[in-house]
Formats: structure tokens, C-alpha cells, sequence
């Protein structure tokens, strides 16, 4: 029987296992749930390499996922992959003839689809995420991609692809938030620094822990908290005892994605000390949950209230010493970007792709 719905095939190195699954890559599901919301008459269907770490089919929010179950060990099983990629691409369009593949991340993912779209003459778009626009990406040499193929993820990222690449992505999306995961009503605000993210060395995580014990010498009661969990947690708690935070700083481990946002609900202050950031979708979450947000990284060029960029350490800790004492700071939310706008950005890139299909099965 011939496929008559719209096809558009996602290709990601990892998603969400299942519907419950609320902490594997959430700003890029729900990119995923907001584009099946605002096209409910478009097949979506995503292509996952590696997590989950078997090979199964599933659906997740009426999207059909197809998981490789690649293991990511040595080039030998990376090029299975790759391979077992290229006959499940070929299998859907010969099945379901999609109008284009969104990639995320510039990675095997883009190298993947970007090769087997210019072998079928499809439409291709590579999703730069954030670390992916550092120097050293050998996957920019292998595609040569062409800038109107390039969406990155923020003016910040943008500029880096063109620093380190001499290219400038010809489209900007940034990740948006779904302000339906938000709680009602005015929170307590009981947490007065909160982190949140991977505990790895590119998120500084003792920058926030000297932070709150900089903080103590004035509020001998400060209550901060970080969420998440990763391979300097032992580290950071080493460092948390020697500082003496033990009833300051309460490490909480890793929250389902509505846990985190409703932490931010009830904090003052969200800290984010990573030292490089494509965009932070935490940091566009804590702004609309009403918290001040303190970051060295901008990534866009536009300014935001609540939103305090610092240059290092020392005014980081003035910045934050600052917004607590200010009694009359307002919490009152701060909405960077939807996720329905952002949705309906990327799927504008595909437009005379879809009116030509149109023309094609009328």
C-alpha cells in the first residue's frame, strides 16, 4: 500500500528509552513532542544509534523509534552501525519516500544522513548542539557540509562554527521550553542556589561549591543544591565536607526533568558555571520557572532580564551575593523560546520539500 503521510526521519545518537524516560537529551524530545504536536499529520520517525543499547522498535508519544543498539567501541562496531544506519534508511524510503532527514548533532549522525540523502536526493539539515562547533570535529572534513545545511543552536554557536571552521550556519534555532511542565501558583522560594547537569570537568562544579561557601561568610544559612549525577560527584562531595557545607549543599543526584523544573520553581538563584554552553536549555527552564540565572556563558546576543552574564570567579560571587540581598528582585518568569516556535522553524526549513511531495501524491 503507498505511504500518502508526510515522512520526516530524525537521526540522534541516543533518545529516550520510553515514555518515562524524562532524562535522556530532554530538550530534544521535546522538540520531538512539539513538532508531533503542531504537524499531527506528520510521520516522524527517529533513527537512534546507540541508546537505547538494544536493537528494538518502539513508539514514544505516537513517534515510531527505531534503536540500532550500536556499540560505540572501536571503529570496527562504529561501522556496523553505520551500516545497519544505511539499510534501515533505504528500507524507509522505499517504504515511507520522507521529504528530508534532521540530524542532531554534527556527528556520525550527519555524516550518515548527509551522505545518504545526497545519494537519494533528499534534503538534509545538521543540528549543531554545543560541542559539536569546537575545533578538532573531523566530522566537518568528512561532510564539507555547506551553510545553508547547518542549523545552530544559538548566536554563540554560530560564531563558533565560523571561528573554527571559517563557516557561518545559515540557520539559528535555539532549544525552547514547554511551559505545560511548569507547576501553578506561586512557590516557595526555599532553595537559594540551585545547579543542575552532568557532574563532569566542562560544568565546574567546584566553581559552585567555593561559591556557596563564599556565600556562608554572609548567610550562614545558605541552602544550595545540584542535581545530577556523573563521574566527579564523589570529588565534589569530597570537596563540599572539606569546606565544611554539610547543612548548606545537598547533592540530590539525578531528577526526572519535572523534579528539576519545579526545584527551580522554588529557588532564587540558578548557577551555572559551565565553561562552554551551545545554549544551556537549563538555563532558558530556570529563567521562566522565575529564578535569576548566573552564567559565564551568553548565547545569544540578545539580553535577558533575570539573566546575569559574568566574566570570572570573583564577580560571579559579588553577582550572586547581590541578587540574594535584593529583597525586592521580583521572580516573575522570563520565556526565552517556545517549543512550538521552535518546532515550527525547522519544519519551515523543509517546506518546498513538502509542497513538491504534495504535488508528487495529488
Amino acid at each position: 500500500m503507498e505511504h500518502t503521510l508526510e515522512t520526516l526521519v530524525i537521526l540522534t545518537p541516543g533518545f529516550p528509552a520510553n515514555e518515562a524516560d524524562t532524562t535522556c537529551i530532554p530538550p530534544q524530545q521535546l522538540f520531538v513532542k512539539a513538532l508531533k504536536e503542531i504537524c499531527p499529520g506528520l510521520e516522524i520517525i527517529v533513527l537512534t544509534f546507540h541508546y537505547p543499547h538494544i536493537s528494538t522498535e518502539y513508539e514514544w508519544h505516537g513517534v515510531k523509534v527505531i534503536a540500532i543498539g550500536g556499540k560505540d567501541e572501536g571503529q570496527l562496531s562504529r561501522l556496523k552501525t553505520w551500516t545497519r544506519a544505511w539499510f534501515i534508511l533505504r528500507k524507509l524510503k522505499n517504504k515511507y519516500h520522507p521529504f528530508g532527514l534532521l540530524s542532531f548533532w554534527m556527528g556520525e549522525c550527519a555524516f550518515v544522513g548527509h551522505y545518504f540523502a545526497k545519494t537519494h536526493g533528499l534534503k538534509h539539515y545538521s543540528w549543531l548542539l554545543g560541542q559539536d562547533a569546537k575545533k578538532g570535529n573531523k566530522y566537518f572534513n568528512w561532510i564539507k557540509p555547506k551553510a545553508d545545511s547547518l542549523i545552530a543552536l544559538s548566536d554563540f554557536i554560530a560564531s563558533e562554527v565560523q571561528k573554527n571552521y571559517g563557516l557561518l550556519p545559515a540557520n539559528i534555532v535555539p532549544v525552547g521550553i514547554d511551559v505545560t511542565l511548569f507547576k501553578n501558583g506561586p512557590a516557595k522560594r526555599d532553595i537559594d542556589v540551585l545547579g543542575a547537569g552532568s557532574l563532569i570537568p566542562l560544568k565546574q562544579y567546584h566553581m559552585f561549591i567555593q561559591a556557596i561557601a563564599s556565600l556562608k561568610i554572609h548567610f550562614p544559612e545558605v541552602k544550595a543544591v545540584i542535581c545530577g549525577k556523573g563521574p566527579e560527584m564523589e570529588l565534589l562531595q569530597s570537596l563540599a565536607n572539606s569546606l565544611r557545607l554539610n547543612y548548606n549543599l545537598l547533592f540530590v543526584g539525578e531528577l526526572s526533568h519535572e523534579e528539576v523544573l519545579a526545584m527551580m520553581q522554588r529557588s532564587k538563584v540558578f548557577l551555572h558555571t559551565s565553561n562552554y554552553e551551545g545554549f544551556g536549555s537549563v538555563m532558558a527552564e530556570a529563567l521562566y520557572a522565575g529564578a535569576h540565572v548566573v552564567s559565564f556563558c551568553k548565547p545569544m546576543n540578545k539580553d535577558y532580564r533575570h539573566h546575569y552574564v559574568v566574566k570570572d570567579k570573583e564577580e560571579m560571587n559579588a553577582t550572586i551575593l547581590s541578587i540574594l540581598k535584593n529583597t525586592r528582585r521580583g521572580h516573575d518568569p522570563v520565556r526565552m523560546f517556545p517549543i512550538q516556535q521552535v518546532a515550527k522553524s525547522i519544519i519551515s526549513l523543509f517546506a518546498d520539500e513538502i509542497d513538491h511531495s504534495d504535488d508528487e501524491t495529488s
